[in-house]
Parts: structure tokens; sequence; C-alpha cells
């Protein structure tokens, strides 16, 4: 079938319609005319696949990576990085209408990244691919677990991308035995430290042997971790931990804790989330990871309460507040524990609630715990606009005002978006 593209949505997909059915299509742009041909059917439904453009945009360009259209790690390399970005705020905006009944008008803020080489962390997929060939190590293709072989991927770091390549060479040469299933590389602000967490099937028996062999092919590693899930088997070669310095404080950010992958935009999201917050007496930051906000939120409040449930972020944590450099010992209280349940315990007065929920956002009984709290100013910070956009709608209802709306495009080339949104007590 041939349709005309009429906007692009959140999710990759561009929207059209054909005989009374809406279509979904991958790959295009709002505009162009393209030849699709339908891969799920129902009545008022088509998921189809891009089979030629017939009137392409201006804005179409050609994609810097051989991978594009067949790896499913990014869904815009097609689209010129200005015209991303207008496609991601109108995405937003129209997301906030839609499913939040908030009509903005106002200004969305838009953060701008480099649009290649920003992740500081990958996870690369690693599956055997016959009896006599070497383990495929890639990501996997879109809507599907079939793993995707890479030779390259331009959205790394260089040392991330340096790391991906010295893996792929040793598992072609075999020095990586066939069991790996997954490895997952992080890297430092400076991209000049790396950690490694290697998932096993089932564990070699030669750990020693794998690490020194690591440690030979990339230089930069700072520590290992070898893990099996199914036996609960883990296994430390290093400190388990790396430094990372946003701005004038510094982060220890352990194997398994969660921390921003934009090199570029980390600093200057955290600086927008303070400036939001405020000032006063007390703040709450829940979902806080190692303390990425909570840390400069200890400056412009007399007092910081924070709640994790990830029991190693909040050994991180502890660290991070502790540390001379950070200057923030008896400022921040940190409270391991689910964040929903932490609010829905709190009696304090608050003065500002930042929130950095994972892509499930708040939900019914989160809001309902947020509004007992009561604070004047709440900062929410988002992965997921359609969640967030669920949650804003109950917040507005429970007597808050949207007063600023900011997008960080913490991933350039693919459709996610990251967004914060203030909101004021009326």
């Amino acid at each position: 079938m041939d349709v005309k593209i009429e906007k692009l949505i959140y999710g990759g997909d561009g929207l059209a319609h054909h005989e009374g059915a809406t279509v979904f299509v991958p790959f295009v742009l709002s505009g162009e005319t393209v030849a699709v041909v339908p891969t799920e059917t129902k009545k008022k439904f088509v998921r189809g696949r891009l089979e030629s453009v017939l009137t392409p945009s201006p804005e179409r360009i050609e994609a810097d990576c051989p991978h594009f259209l067949i790896c499913g790690g990014c869904h815009y390399q097609h689209i010129s990085y200005a015209a991303q970005l207008g496609y991601k705020e109108q995405i937003l905006r129209e997301t906030l209408r839609r499913i939040g009944k908030i009509d903005w008008t106002g200004p969305i803020v838009v953060h701008a990244s480099p649009p290649w080489g920003y992740r500081n962390r990958a996870q690369w997929r690693v599956r055997e691919s016959g009896i006599d060939d070497a383990p495929q190590i890639g990501y996997f293709q879109a809507s599907s677990t079939a793993i995707v072989p890479i030779e390259t991927c331009p959205i790394l770091s260089p040392r991330i991308l340096a790391t991906f390549h010295a893996i792929r060479e040793l598992l072609s040469s075999g020095g990586l035995p066939p069991s790996l299933r997954e490895v997952e590389a992080f890297a430092d602000e400076r991209d000049e430290s790396v950690l490694l967490t290697l998932t096993y099937g089932k564990f070699p028996k030669t750990l020693s042997e794998t690490q020194q062999l690591l440690r030979e092919k990339i230089p930069a590693l700072a520590s290992v971790l070898f893990q099996d899930v199914q036996q609960n088997r883990m296994e430390l070669k290093g400190p388990g931990s790396l430094n990372y310095s946003v701005g004038e404080f510094r982060y220890r950010v352990s194997h398994l804790s969660f921390f921003q992958v934009n090199r570029f935009l980390v600093g200057e999201m955290a600086q927008a989330v303070v400036e939001a917050a405020g000032t006063g007496e007390l703040a709450v930051d829940i979902f806080a990871g190692v303390g990425l906000f909570s840390l400069p939120l200890s400056r412009k409040f007399r007092r910081v309460i924070a709640a994790e449930s990830n029991p190693v972020a909040v050994r991180d944590f502890k660290d991070n507040a502790a540390a001379p450099e950070n200057r923030a010992t008896n400022k921040i209280e940190i409270r391991e524990s689910d964040s929903v349940e932490f609010l829905s315990r709190a009696r304090q007065k608050t003065d500002c609630v930042v929130l950095d929920p994972p892509r499930a956002g708040l939900g019914v009984e989160g809001t309902a715990a947020l509004r007992k709290v009561g604070p004047a100013t709440i900062v929410y910070v988002s992965c997921e606009p359609s969640t967030m956009a669920r949650d804003l709608e109950i917040l507005v209802a429970q007597g808050y005002a949207v007063s600023v709306v900011h997008l960080f495009d913490l991933f350039p080339q693919t459709f996610h978006i990251e967004s914060m949104v203030k909101l004021v007590k009326r």
C-alpha cells in the first residue's frame, strides 16, 4: 500500500491512514509518501514494513551506521539531527496533551547533545552461532531476540567502542568462553576507565586467566565482575567501582548501580533539576540512585532525605555523601527503601520532591503518596513521556500546575525522550 505519513509518534513509527485503518511504519518522516508492506493486519490497524520512499522529505539523510534498519538500537539515523530534536519536542508536547490532558503552550527548553559518541554505557548480547563459528556479539534486532552481529556502533564513546572491539576479538579468537551471554561496559566522564560486567550461562573454570586476557586487551579496564544469574554466583576482580565527576561533585559508581548514559548532558541535566527545585529547608529525592541530584540539592536545602531501593546504589550513595570533596556529610539522610513506600510513610513537611522513576512511572499509589507529602514544588524527571503524562494528569487534579518543561536529548538517533517537568502547588 502507498500511504502519506501524517506525523511521527513516540516509539519510532510514523502514522498514516489507509482505507479506514491506522497504519504504523518505522524509518519514515512526516509528509513522506511511502510504499508499505503490511506485516500485521487487524480491522482498524496495520503495522507495516517500509518498502520504499516514493516522495522523500528534505530532512531525510543517509545513515552513518552500516547496521541501521537491521539493528534495533537506533530509529532516527535517517533524520537530520536538528529535525530529530524538532520531532521529539512535538511528540513530548502532544503526549502531554493527549495522555495528560495538559495543553502546554509554553516553551519546551531543549538540551541538545553531540549526536554521536555520547554513550558511556552499553550492553551487548552474545550467542553461539554454530558448531564451528565464533560466538556472535551485538544488539537485538528490532522486536526480536535475534542477535544482530555488529562491527561498529557510532553512538558509543571512543573508549566503549574500543572495549567492544576488544571483546569481539577475544570471542573470535576463543579467548572468551562460548558460555558468555552478555557484556556490559561503563566508562567514566573522561572516557579513560572502564567497568566490565560479564554474564555467563555457565561460569568458566579459569576466571583469573580470563581477567588477565581482558586486562591485556583493554588497558583502561578498572574492574571486572563475573556473574552467573541462574546460579546466583558472582566474582569480582578489581575495586568494583570507578569515580565519575559531574561538575564539582565526585560520584562512586559500582558495577550494578544506575547512572545516566549520556556523558555530555548529565551535568547539564543535574544543574537544571537543582535550579527547578529552588531552595528551602527540606528536599526529598526519591529513586535517588547514587545521589546524582541529592548532592547538589544539599547546597540549596538545609536537609535532603533520599530514598533508593537498589542496595548497591545505596552503598555508593553513602560513600558519595561522605566524601570530603562533596561536603554533604550530615546534610543528607539516605534511606534504603522502595521510593513509593517511603513516600507513603513520610510525615515531614517538604519544600520540594525530586523524582526520577523507572519507565513505569509513579502510578496511582505513588501519586497518592506524593499528595500526602504535599510539597510546594515537584520536579519530575522521566525517561518515558507517556507514563509521566499519566502521572501529571493526576497531580494537576490534586492542585499542581506545570510551570517549566525541559527536554534532554540523552539518546540521539533513537526515539527515546528524557524530560523534566516542574510543578508548583496552586
